[in-house]
């Protein structure tokens, strides 16, 4: 394959639906690509998948049908590493395994030149580990894509403690060129996102354990008087109940066993059982043909009640991740609208619902249960003392 001159040729490795994106996205922009899977019918289904997206595009006239035609000429399928020699980006987007992350960028620096900047995909992964596998670690860094990458504009940027200062300014570049809004994120256990929202489902399964309301009702909360696009359960259903549940398990563990993050029997059970949500028909809600939705109990006092406990959780982690450094305050906001389509930033958020409600209902919470699940965050503890606000 022939390379155009003067644009850089990127190599994704990995091409399930999150490799299969990130090279739509890079060959939408104009790069060359080359995407890389050891299964030979894994590549012969991501071929076919972007050829239908891309013809679906057409249809809907936000593609020609050149148009369409050139950016899947431009993705070059293979199985064999060596052909990642002329990269000068390489992103790997495989399964969540710290040591087969390692052997491949291992190999890789044996092919690629110095110059390559090496990035991992990975969610809930230690990118300084990750690096730690390669002779030049300054070039490794983390670029976190969320699904669908064609759809979603957030891109984290996850600098190791090894990144060059000069790479990650210009993988930054370079992924905003892709037309995509990028956040930095300090390499601590699910960076921003995976981190901070992490009450919005673990607070919700608490709600329903404890028995003080059932799903449909707390779905109904979050988005009828929270304004969330889908509730908890719903959401949870769409990302699949196995994922979601590893996540949470991954953050549990990677921060020593916090109780902030500790994962729900509920959701636990519900993954061994196969009752993954959409994708297996039935999870938190039955999706098979005929099913019939539950209704919500529409009691207003008690929605608001349940819409409060989880926003004041959700601005405590927002509050803690600032303290701790994590993110600009700017970034954790955008973060959260932009990656997972909060109705608004949390920090901003914090400062509409008052930053002293928010201390006064964790401090309730903590003395109900007397659990460091419901210690409040230093920082929001100092700016009631000082009388500020985050803008």
């Amino acid at each position: 394959m022939e390379f155009e001159k003067g644009m850089k040729v990127i190599g994704i490795i990995g091409a399930g639906s999150m490799g299969s994106g990130i090279a739509q996205v890079a060959a939408t922009a104009g790069h060359e690509v080359i995407l890389l899977d050891s299964s030979k019918p894994m590549l012969q289904k991501a071929e076919q998948g972007l050829k239908k997206i891309l013809d679906r595009l057409v249809e809907k006239d936000k593609l020609t049908k050149n148009e369409a035609g050139s950016i899947l000429d431009r993705i070059q399928f293979t199985d064999q590493l060596q052909e990642f020699d002329p990269c000068e980006l390489i992103i790997e987007a495989i399964i969540e395994d710290l040591n087969i992350k390692k052997q491949i960028f291992r190999e890789l620096e044996s092919i690629v030149s110095k110059n390559c900047i090496i990035a991992t995909n990975t969610s809930s992964l230690s990118v300084s580990a990750i690096a730690s596998a390669c002779d030049y670690p300054q070039r490794v860094l983390g670029i976190h894509f969320f699904n669908p990458a064609p759809l979603m504009p957030l891109v984290e940027i996850i600098p190791a403690i090894q990144t060059n200062e000069s790479i990650l300014s210009e993988a930054k570049k370079t992924i905003s060129s892709w037309g995509k809004i990028t956040v930095q994120a300090k390499d601590t256990p699910g960076f921003i996102v995976n981190r901070v929202a992490r009450p919005f489902y673990g607070e919700a399964l608490r709600v329903l354990e404890e028995g003080i309301a059932d799903v449909a009702t707390i779905d109904w909360a979050m988005t009828e008087i929270g304004g969330f696009r889908m509730g908890p359960f719903t959401l949870m259903d769409f990302i699949g109940n196995d994922i979601n549940y590893t996540v949470t398990e991954t953050v549990f563990k990677s921060f020593f066993y916090d109780p902030r993050y500790k994962p729900a029997f509920t959701q636990k059970r519900l993954a061994e059982a196969g009752y993954l949500g959409r994708k297996s028909g039935k999870g938190y809600y039955d999706y098979s043909e005929g099913a019939t939705k539950p209704e919500p109990y529409f009691d207003k006092a008690l929605g608001n009640q349940i819409f409060n406990r989880i926003l004041v959780m959700l601005i405590n982690e927002a509050a803690d991740a600032l303290f701790w450094d994590i993110a600009s305050k700017e970034d954790i906001d955008l973060a959260m609208t932009k990656g997972v389509n909060y109705p608004a930033g949390l920090l901003r958020w914090a400062d509409e619902f008052g930053i002293d409600n928010c201390v006064k209902q964790m401090d309730q919470l903590y003395d109900e249960y007397l659990e460091d699940r419901y210690r409040c965050s230093p920082l929001l503890r100092r700016m009631v003392r000082d009388k500020k606000t985050f803008y």
